[in-house]
């Protein structure tokens, strides 16, 4: 083995648990501020993305976040992907306090490739 862990596959428990304390850590007890939804988002991401980067797993990351004040309007999302099941993933995580919900999307795409045979 390497330096970087090989992976079969995605281990959402581990994404999960490294944005859920990125959120925590975040927002916290936090009133909504829309002057400051665009630190609070690139503190998250920045915050995951050594948290993820700290496991040395062979995948990259994309992670999206959506902070959006609590004032009865719906909100829906969705995601289409096209990649290998068995090693890629997706982690989704909500956050709420009594002004704003936090979603985060966290997408990982295995750097492990199985070689293609060559059609002719």
């Amino acid at each position: 083995m390497t330096s970087l862990e090989q992976l079969d596959e995605f281990k959402q428990e581990d994404v999960e648990a490294i944005i859920k304390n990125a959120i925590g850590s975040t927002l916290g007890d936090a009133m909504y501020d829309h002057n400051r939804v665009n630190d609070w988002s690139n503190n998250i991401i920045g915050s995951a993305l050594k948290g993820l980067q700290a496991l040395n797993y062979t995948y990259k990351y994309v992670i999206t976040i959506i902070i959006m004040q609590k004032n009865g309007a719906g909100l829906v999302t969705s995601a289409s992907m096209y990649w290998d099941m068995k090693r890629d993933g997706l982690c989704k995580v909500t956050w709420e306090n009594a002004t704003m919900n936090c979603i985060a999307t966290i997408f990982g795409v295995s750097l492990n490739l199985d070689p293609v045979p060559l059609v002719e």
